[in-house]
């Protein structure tokens, strides 16, 4: 095991605690356990003991500043369940014991436009869950590869008690990341949606589709993959380098979600959008897309992207997920074999996410 590090955190608040957590020192330094600041919560503040926590890969593109502008030291994780151990004195909707989950966010502004629209995850005062501005403790938010967060009551999610708490982890961001384009959208009974690319977030989006009642087809470089897209909920399964089976579907998607990060070919998937059709990029290639306009100006499609949702539509979400029963499909790992899944993240070597069970930070 990597020994503990000793990198000092800032504070500027008495009111706080100290938090096993998980740690990186600079883009090169693995991960490593040490110990942060946790404020203590405050009227409007829910505390959570962390159970579970899923491996997102924004988490790898930012400790190893892959995207610019990482601080260190560095505590990832956005894919946060857990149960509530404290609640402040002006908190009403949770109570110590209930399940609950934080995302993406812990704040924003709460006055803009955006944020009375519902859509905090495009407030220009967002506070991410990690490497963001921390107005209370000073440095940066740290996430949920530690034993406990405190977060306002107003970002904090009920979870249905029904769903798995390892396989519901995940939901807080490769869940809402999927659902809200496909809500947006409005996948429905009858609608065909395409689901491009079948990995952490490829499968929920069909696990989604199917769940709207939609016809699902998943296109994938990998004809291996077939049985699993079919167990997961896809009625049929194009495999995308076969020219033939891609051209039996031309002008017929309603909609179709994008989730691969790698380079390809777009404009073969813009081909098969019916009229008014719409493709949503929830992946994000390293170098622009060539989009050929004629593909978008005849048959009025359009082409667009998606982050997160707000707060109302991840609850909505999760509140879907328990109706449903839908969670992500995860390897269970223990805390200490956290670097090792990131490089198994790097070769897909996953189905099809990561679940950190907290309670390995407790062990020696």
């Amino acid at each position: 095991m990597s020994k503990t590090t000793t990198t000092q955190f800032s504070s500027k608040s008495r009111g706080q605690y100290n938090a096993k957590a998980y740690s990186a020192a600079s883009a090169t330094s693995p991960l490593a356990p040490t110990t942060i600041p946790r404020r203590d919560p405050s009227e409007d503040d829910v505390q959570i003991e962390i159970l579970f926590c899923g491996i997102c890969h924004s988490d790898l593109h930012t400790v190893r500043n892959e995207w610019g502008g990482a601080v260190y030291p560095c505590v990832p994780g956005h894919e946060i369940l857990g149960r509530v151990t404290r609640v402040g004195s002006a908190v009403s909707k949770f109570k110590p014991g209930d399940l609950a989950a934080v995302g993406c966010m812990v704040d924003s502004d709460g006055s803009c436009p955006e944020c009375q629209a519902g859509l905090e995850q495009f407030c220009p005062n967002m506070i991410a869950t990690y490497n963001s501005p921390d107005k209370h403790l000073g440095g940066v938010t740290y996430g949920g590869y530690s034993e406990s967060i405190v977060v306002k009551e107003r970002f904090v999610l009920h979870v249905p008690s029904n769903l798995d708490p390892a396989g519901a982890a995940p939901l807080l961001c490769a869940g809402i990341t999927t659902y809200s384009p496909l809500r947006h959208w409005g996948v429905t009974k009858g609608k065909k949606v395409g689901v491009v690319g079948l990995g952490g977030l490829g499968h929920m989006a069909v696990k989604f589709a199917h769940a709207l009642g939609a016809h699902v087809v998943v296109f994938t470089t990998s004809p291996n993959k077939k049985e699993d897209a079919l167990r997961l909920g896809a009625d049929n399964v194009v495999v995308s380098r076969d020219t033939e089976q891609m051209k039996k579907h031309a002008g017929s998607f309603d909609f179709i979600l994008d989730a691969v990060s790698a380079e390809h070919d777009i404009d073969a998937y813009i081909q098969l959008l019916r009229r008014d059709g719409n493709i949503t990029l929830v992946g994000a290639p390293p170098k622009p897309l060539a989009v050929a306009g004629f593909g978008l100006v005849f048959k009025r499609r359009s082409l667009s992207g998606s982050l997160i949702g707000g707060i109302a539509e991840t609850q909505e979400m999760l509140d879907f997920c328990g109706k449903h029963n839908i969670t992500s499909d995860v390897e269970v790992i223990p805390i200490q074999k956290v670097n090792e899944a990131y490089e198994r993240m790097l070769t897909s070597d996953v189905k099809y996410r990561f679940s950190i069970d907290m309670a390995s930070l407790k062990s020696k």
